[in-house]
């Protein structure tokens, strides 16, 4: 069981140290951060001033070592736009990213999972019909097109919620749902699919001549052996939340760390952008990881098997 955890825990360190790797050379490698900064206008000593200032003239190898210890530290650098600290930055937006993500993650959770249960149950109806032709144009259906579409029907037209911005909880709503929407759609298409194979299992039949009652079987009999699915899609989906933030942010002007990284891959602030994906690379590999060792709680088969 110790290696089970040791092997997920070293794959989780080697992923976040590529992509640390990988986003440094990307991004000196893409072009000249400089001219972006200090404009086409400059001349050569501004640019070469300003080079030397935020020690761009080191050679790269130098450059990424001193970015790894930096990493090491807990310390992002310093925003070449503005001075201040990256960590900094990025504090001041992760809680309006996190409580739009936390609240889309829930409707998308009460929304998926009870209508995937009963469009299992209804399997072949109308209503299980209706149920996954909505679940498919809603992952299907993109985010921004979405978030358009509610701006021009519940602002523009009936004027029932606020555009963009924030203030008020119903600033909220219209984010909420379009992030929800995906997840909601792709949570109901695999709950349906694992319920449909747990509910012919020999264990739901003899559930059912021991005379269990029918939603007593369904809520604690298929659910839970039909969890692992489950589970899989939930994690993945809760580390593209904040990578999903980054076109719904930009759409409702919300102060998240979606519309940072647009802003700062705009004007090229290095520092900025390294240390986002930094933070969507640690949500995302977090997530992969704790959805490893929920396996192992709920199959104790696949501790002894790693």
């Amino acid at each position: 069981m110790t290696r089970f955890w040791l092997l997920r825990i070293l794959r989780t360190v080697l992923t976040l140290w590529f992509v640390v790797t990988f986003t440094f050379v990307v991004l000196r490698t893409s072009g000249d951060p400089v001219i972006a900064l200090v404009g086409a206008d400059a001349t050569t000593e501004e640019v070469e001033q300003f080079r030397a200032l935020w020690r761009l003239d080191d050679p790269l190898w130098i450059q990424y070592f001193r970015y790894i210890m930096q990493m090491a530290t807990g310390q992002f650098g310093i925003s070449y736009r503005d001075g201040r600290e990256v960590f900094d930055i990025i504090a001041e937006r992760i809680p309006w990213t996190l409580m739009l993500g936390v609240f889309a993650y829930i409707g998308a959770i009460l929304i998926g999972i009870p209508a995937g249960i009963i469009a299992a149950i209804k399997r072949g109806s109308t209503f299980d019909n209706l149920i996954m032709a909505t679940a498919v144009f809603g992952f299907a259906l993109p985010n921004f097109f979405l978030g358009i579409l509610l701006i021009l029907l519940f602002s523009l037209s009936l004027q029932w919620l606020p555009s963009s911005g924030t203030g008020t909880i119903w600033h909220l709503v219209m984010p909420a749902l379009t992030l929800a929407t995906f997840t909601a759609g792709t949570l109901a298409r695999f709950t349906r699919s694992a319920m449909l194979e747990v509910l012919d299992k020999l264990y739901i039949r003899a559930a059912a001549a021991k005379g269990v009652g029918y939603w007593k079987r369904i809520i604690l009999h298929a659910l839970p052996n039909a969890s692992i699915p489950l589970v899989t899609i939930i994690g993945l989906n809760l580390g593209e939340l904040i990578g999903g933030a980054i076109v719904v942010e930009t759409v409702f002007a919300w102060p998240g760390i979606g519309r940072l990284l647009v802003t700062a891959v705009s004007s090229r602030d290095l520092a900025v952008v390294q240390g986002l994906v930094l933070v969507m690379a640690i949500t995302m590999v977090l997530a992969n990881l704790l959805v490893d060792l929920m396996y192992g709680l709920l199959d104790p088969r696949i501790r002894v098997k790693n």
